[in-house]
């Protein structure tokens, strides 16, 4: 669908007449047509295009045989269009250009208590509509003749949408009992839309959130990410924390909530601190990791939290407990582990560190230990302790940035002479080897990291000749024998 063929239309618009003469909605409901299987766009396209909102994702349901529908679409869209087909849940999907169209047969479902997984049998639009996790969800665009084009909405989604309302077709305590996810979906709809969710429709997702741990961490986490990814992630997180949810699925971050005062001494609550730094960065990157780094910065403050008399609320080495909690985190929750948890894990462990500097004296030693620890990730952490600046006091949060500027200044200037950023040695293992008369051993290491240090320091300069010199002063030092 392209931008073009939304001038056609304006949100809650009820004629889409001109939706059926697209391509590719025009191929599906002529096949429909000419075989005479009742077709009908439904769900989060026609939810997206009343909402203004370009998709190319988008669902036809069919009364009757919806894979070979699809068959018939995929023949005439030839060999660019690749073709699956999922008997046991009864669809088929084309994947086509940017296109993704997925065809289902119009079906009911009934439930087992332990299990979201449906039993189907065939049915009506109706039922169909009737399955549907939320009013904005269920409604349709006909692709037949004599209405095609009308737009079926028996569960006034439309008026939902205009009151930017979440809400269930049926009775919400059954529709989150037979599928909990659907909670998930409430409130990843609600924190991406910006939409509130329908008060007896939030009732009942409170009731029913024990129903929760029926649902596989996967199919949790995948809405969990979106929530993650939305324009404002903090309401979303409110959403999750207010319905017992969070409780349930993500534990250390409720923990993070609370404050507690002695005398009239109180720390800031962590847990909505975290949110305003997850907002934060959310306003300045997609990274759906720097914004996993920033819900996770602060996750260890709860068991590092002391009182110290004279000082105030301390929590001394929560970020490196912090970075050995990642692993765990995310083992659980099942995302994944590799560099993108390796990454996180690096924020999280370094992300005092450039704050740090701003109360201090900058030195360009200091300025090199970071460069180096950091190496690529540098620019990500300096855009995550940005976002760490909170404080209800305005003049504070300026005072901070503007030193924070300076920091990132002399940053800048260290690099362009030092060259530190995923920092190498100038002398390998191999050259001292090659150089000396020595097997190799702790020494060659030792060498290393003095060179290294001397780096740092500012002693020499990030230079293979300078890095030489000192290698043989060393080694003249430690009485290496000059191999021959």
């Amino acid at each position: 669908m392209s931008a073009n063929d939304y001038e056609y239309f304006c949100p809650f618009m009820a004629d889409f007449t001109p939706i059926t003469q697209t391509f590719p909605v025009s191929l599906v409901a002529d096949h429909a047509q000419a075989t005479s299987i009742e077709t009908y766009i439904i769900g989060g396209f026609v939810r997206d295009l009343l909402l203004g909102r370009a998709s190319k994702d988008i669902d036809f349901v069919c009364v009757g045989n919806g894979i070979a529908l699809a068959k018939e679409v995929s023949k005439q869209l030839g060999k660019n269009a690749h073709f699956s087909v999922f008997k046991t849940y009864g669809t088929a999907s084309i994947h086509f250009d940017a296109y993704q169209l997925e065809f289902v047969g119009a079906r009911k479902e009934s439930y087992r208590a332990e299990s979201r997984n449906p039993e189907v049998v065939e049915g009506t639009l109706e039922d169909d509509q009737n399955r549907r996790d939320f009013t904005i969800n269920a409604m349709a665009i006909s692709l037949n003749a004599g209405n095609v084009g009308q737009l079926i909405d028996p569960f006034d989604g439309q008026a939902d949408l205009k009151r930017k309302l979440i809400r269930t077709p049926l009775d919400p305590a059954i529709t989150f009992s037979d599928d909990p996810l659907r909670m998930m979906r409430a409130i990843r709809f609600a924190s991406q839309l910006g939409f509130d969710i329908d008060a007896d429709t939030f009732d009942a997702l409170v009731a029913q959130r024990e129903r929760i741990k029926i649902i596989t961490q996967e199919r949790i986490t995948d809405e969990l990410n979106k929530i993650v990814l939305s324009p404002k992630p903090s309401y979303g997180f409110k959403l999750l924390f207010h319905s017992g949810l969070l409780q349930l699925i993500f534990p250390e971050m409720a923990n993070l909530q609370g404050v507690k005062k002695v005398g009239n001494l109180a720390h800031k609550d962590n847990f909505y601190h975290t949110l305003e730094v997850l907002d934060n960065i959310s306003a300045h990157t997609n990274n759906l990791y720097l914004r996993w780094a920033a819900i996770l910065h602060d996750i260890a403050k709860p068991p590092t939290q002391r009182f110290v008399e004279g000082v105030g609320w301390t929590f001394h080495g929560h970020e490196d407990l912090g970075a050995r909690w990642v692993p765990g985190i995310f083992q659980r929750l099942k995302l994944p582990m590799d560099e993108r948890m390796k990454y996180v894990q690096k924020l999280v462990r370094l992300h005092l560190r450039p704050i740090a500097l701003v109360k201090e004296h900058v030195s360009d030693s200091a300025i090199r230990r970071l460069l180096f620890e950091a190496g690529e990730e540098i620019d990500d952490l300096m855009t995550l302790c940005n976002a760490d600046i909170t404080s209800k006091n305005p003049e504070k949060v300026q005072r901070y940035l503007a030193n924070f500027k300076k920091v990132q200044k002399k940053m800048e200037e260290v690099e362009e002479k030092d060259h530190l950023r995923n920092f190498q040695p100038p002398i390998s293992g191999e050259e001292i080897l090659a150089t000396f008369d020595i097997s190799p051993s702790k020494v060659i290491g030792d060498i290393k990291s003095e060179i290294k240090e001397a780096i740092l320091e500012g002693k020499i300069q990030n230079d293979p000749a300078e890095a030489r010199k000192l290698m043989h002063e060393i080694a003249l030092r430690l009485q290496l024998p000059v191999r021959k």
